[in-house]
């Protein structure tokens, strides 16, 4: 197999780290795009190149890149991580009640953290790609995701 030839390599020696912590309101199981918010965060930092690196404080919700053209996406997925993780599992831990357990479960699979590279002061998304929290508890929360970038500034 021939391997495939990068295009225009750039070498950038990082120059500033900024980190953020963003607050996000859920109204409970389901996903919350924050796009913008981290973008903001891109900008405000006078991110030029570098990587943005996001971190959930939290084991019952996730992080997840996804669709943000069609809704329909976010409620597909969210009926795909209930028929993986029910509530009527055969669950031990349920001291904070029966979506506690599916919610960790959830957490573990979708992943509490995500890098993004920044190119020209941007998030290197593509078309239709949205950045979200994936709530994975049924009523609303307050999650913590850290954002933190690393390299140049312009």
């Amino acid at each position: 197999m021939t391997p495939v030839a990068a295009s225009s390599i750039q070498v950038t020696a990082p120059q500033a780290v900024a980190t953020a912590t963003l607050a996000v309101d859920t109204p409970g199981e389901g996903l919350v795009e924050i796009t913008r918010e981290v973008a903001r965060f891109v900008a405000d930092a006078a991110a030029r190149e570098g990587a943005l690196f996001l971190f959930i404080r939290h084991t019952s919700a996730s992080l997840v890149i996804q669709e943000n053209a069609d809704p329909d996406v976010r409620t597909d997925l969210v009926a795909a991580l209930r028929r993986l993780a029910p509530e009527s599992g055969p669950w031990v831990h349920d001291t904070e009640g029966p979506d506690d357990m599916p919610a960790h479960v959830k957490s573990m699979l979708t992943g509490i953290s995500l890098h993004v590279p920044v190119i020209g002061g941007a998030l290197a998304l593509g078309t239709w790609q949205g950045i979200y929290v994936a709530e994975h508890r049924a009523r609303p929360h307050r999650r913590e995701v850290v954002l933190q970038f690393v390299g140049s500034r312009g």
